[in-house]
């Protein structure tokens, strides 16, 4: 079998919980710190593989960090979990969108503007409240809820000040009517590996784990799975989290991650991601 690399910029969770696991599997997993690098263009294929491995899981919680990382090793022909094409999907919310709506998916209503003009021209078609989101970014910061057109000028009028260009680049969606939950689904390969709802906490819309959210498995019927590995197969496939929402429209996928966090999952009782995710670069890596 090939060696298999982890390149992470911080050990969380989920990091900590593969190593424990590789450890049990008694595998030899090269650990690479990316903010430790310092990668020399000219370097060879061979050169790399005695230091990151033949095959690299990608961990980074820096979107660019990781991104570029992976670029880096696929232009040396270094397998990446997950590849530079599902990296860049995932870690930006409009390509994601787009990604979803070509396959089919059904998603959220969602608009794109380029000035606070647009998004009003958004809200007049998705009404109050809407939801404002960055088109970068994880754990619901800087994910606003718009609830009226004062909230509405004071948040535009924030992001308007903010140095960085994405920011004024507006992901507009529709406040689907859902409970107060959404579904994580982690896939990992062609399998649906976890499937568990996610709460929002007390005096929060939010239902991200990182925020205080609270998690239950969620019966992972034909309906959900086929959906799953639809969106999922969308952005390219790999090592993935799925988002989905309960609308009286049926299920609503709205995000896919690359770099899926899963320690709200473990939580609920889907105690076999880390195996699962293990088991696949395996598997990868003896092809």
């Amino acid at each position: 079998m090939r060696s298999i690399g982890i390149v992470f910029d911080r050990i969380r969770f989920e990091e900590k919980a593969i190593i424990e696991k590789s450890k049990e599997k008694g595998l030899n997993i090269k650990l690479l710190d990316a903010k430790m690098l310092c990668l020399n263009t000219k370097s060879s294929k061979e050169e790399l593989k005695a230091v990151f491995g033949d095959l690299v899981l990608q961990r980074c919680i820096s979107y660019f960090r990781g991104l570029h990382v992976t670029a880096f090793l696929e232009s040396k022909g270094i397998d990446v979990v997950n590849s530079l094409s599902v990296a860049q999907i995932c870690g930006n919310k409009i390509l994601t969108t787009l990604a979803l709506i070509k396959a089919g998916v059904p998603s959220p209503n969602t608009f794109i503007a380029f000035s606070p003009e647009g998004v009003y021209e958004a809200i007049d078609k998705t009404g109050y409240p809407a939801v404002l989101k960055p088109i970068i970014g994880s754990w619901g910061r800087l994910v606003a809820l718009l609830k009226d057109k004062d909230t509405t000028d004071t948040i535009l009028e924030s992001r308007e000040l903010l140095n960085n260009p994405i920011h004024k680049i507006y992901y507009i969606q529709e406040m689907v009517n859902r409970p107060p939950r959404d579904i994580r689904t982690i896939v990992v390969g062609d399998r649906v590996v976890a499937s568990i709802y996610r709460y929002a906490p007390e005096e929060d819309w939010r239902t991200n784990v990182a925020r205080g959210g609270k998690t239950t498995l969620c019966p992972l019927t034909k309906e959900l799975e086929d959906l799953v590995l639809k969106a999922a197969k969308a952005v390219g496939g790999g090592i993935l989290g799925v988002d989905a929402m309960e609308s009286p429209n049926g299920i609503l996928v709205h995000e896919v991650n690359n770099t899926v966090e899963f320690k709200g999952a473990i939580a609920a009782g889907a105690t076999n991601v880390p195996d699962e995710i293990l088991n696949y670069l395996i598997e990868l890596a003896r092809r």
